[in-house]
């Protein structure tokens, strides 16, 4: 596969690298260990095989071989050749074609698994991307273009491997308020008691400082009994760490190994999907939930994975309604439920093009002016922030900005309009 455009943040990921964190080094891993497992069953790898996480806005991809290939996770718009491409569906790609991923609709990361797994060196026994220390994955960074990835021998006949599908349960879908099952504890004493009823029953809102190694949440402020500093041990995957901002972060893929703030709570295993499909803004609350009862629900969704098994395809249509809710193993889900297309990043208005935001940002740099020409499709436009990077919007074609619909420092939402451009004289 030879990289046309990287994305925002695509990194080289597998279930993840353990037995190192006694001597510091951070697991890494997908963060949406049950989204990259599920592509890897569609294609026929081992489930722990590694495959590309897409974060936000997504590469394009030119296949140099024949292969087959199938995203899980969040929603994004993707085409092949021009195009639509399926969800949670495994789909043949010839040489020569070109795989589009674009923005994520629903969710923040969506996983691309090419049967025979993306071909990195293995180093202490995983080949995830550890941007922290910048070692293993893909030379220890985010995909650039120009790169190529090399990918494994397929399981089996690739017209074999295509048009397979998963039952409809695996597929993430949406509430409008998500809720996280936490055990409470290792440092749960360090709170008051007070401190533990508002972490209990409040609702927090995801902020823009998240990414691979914390999920950042804003609202009512969590009580310590006395300091917040503690004697720095362990850190949990899905550790609910309270600093001196009173704050809580849930610790994610990426997160130190080590740490000096107590953690109220730990999020459980099966829920942390959810966790990681939270884009800014999103709501959650916690549920509190003993032991015994997390390690049931781990067992059950760990033995509905191990024999989970892809199915072809029946018939032509297919329709996709995942987003943050539920998981695998919370409830019964019901129905699908057919959503409207998304809002296209480009599209005419009034006669004009209209270019608008990729997702929830803040309007860091305006490049342009109304009136001003734009030379040719790919100048950019704007630079927004978003999860602590800078993402810059390009123009999708030559002509003349008409008009500037924000200014610096503003927030947008995705789709919101940002920059309309008309055809040049």
């Amino acid at each position: 596969m030879e990289v046309l455009r990287p994305g925002l943040l695509t990194t080289v990921q597998d279930r993840g690298r353990f037995g190192y964190q006694k001597i510091g080094v951070p697991a890494s891993g997908g963060v949406d260990g049950v989204a990259l497992r599920v592509a890897n069953v569609l294609v026929g790898n081992p489930q722990g095989a590694a495959a590309l996480e897409i974060t936000a806005l997504g590469p394009q991809l030119r296949f140099l071989a024949d292969a087959v290939v199938a995203v899980a996770g969040a929603e994004v718009q993707a085409d092949l050749d021009g195009r639509p491409v399926p969800w949670y569906q495994s789909f043949l790609v010839r040489a020569g074609q070109t795989l589009d991923v674009q923005a994520c609709t629903r969710g923040l990361r969506s996983y691309l698994a090419v049967a025979g797994g993306v071909d990195v060196p293995v180093l202490l026994g995983s080949r995830s991307t550890c941007l922290a220390a910048a070692f293993g994955g893909f030379q220890g960074r985010a995909l650039a273009a120009g790169d190529v990835l090399r990918t494994g021998p397929p399981p089996g006949p690739l017209t074999d491997l295509a048009n397979r599908e998963v039952p409809e349960e695996w597929r993430l879908r949406q509430t409008s308020l998500g809720t996280l099952r936490v055990v409470p504890g290792p440092q749960d004493d360090a709170f008051t008691e007070q401190g533990l009823r508002t972490f209990l029953e409040s609702t927090y809102q995801v902020s823009q400082h998240t990414d691979r190694m914390g999920c950042r949440l804003e609202g009512p402020e969590i009580a310590h009994r006395e300091s917040a500093d503690i004697i720095s041990d362990w850190v949990p995957t899905g550790g609910v760490q309270v600093p001196g901002d009173r704050k809580p972060i849930i610790l994610l893929a990426d997160r130190q190994t080590t740490g000096g703030y107590p953690k109220i709570a730990t999020v459980i295993s099966p829920d942390l999907p959810l966790v990681s499909q939270c884009r800014p803004g999103n709501f959650l609350r916690f549920q509190s939930i003993s032991v015994a009862e997390a390690q049931a629900i781990a067992r059950q969704v760990e033995t509905a994975l191990r024999a989970l098994a892809p199915r072809p395809v029946q018939g032509e249509s297919w329709t996709y309604a995942a987003e943050l809710g539920e998981v695998p193993g919370r409830i019964a889900l019901g129905t699908s439920t057919v959503v409207s297309p998304p809002t296209p990043a480009h599209g005419a208005l009034g006669g004009r093009l209209a270019v608008r935001s990729p997702l929830q940002a803040t309007v860091m740099r305006l490049l342009v002016a109304p009136g001003q020409a734009v030379a040719a499709a790919g100048q950019p436009l704007l630079i927004l922030q978003a999860m602590k990077m800078e993402i810059e919007v390009k123009a999708p074609r030559a002509g003349r900005v008409a008009e500037v619909h924000v200014r610096e420092g503003d927030a947008t939402g995705a789709g919101d309009l940002l920059v309309t451009i008309e055809a040049g004289r």
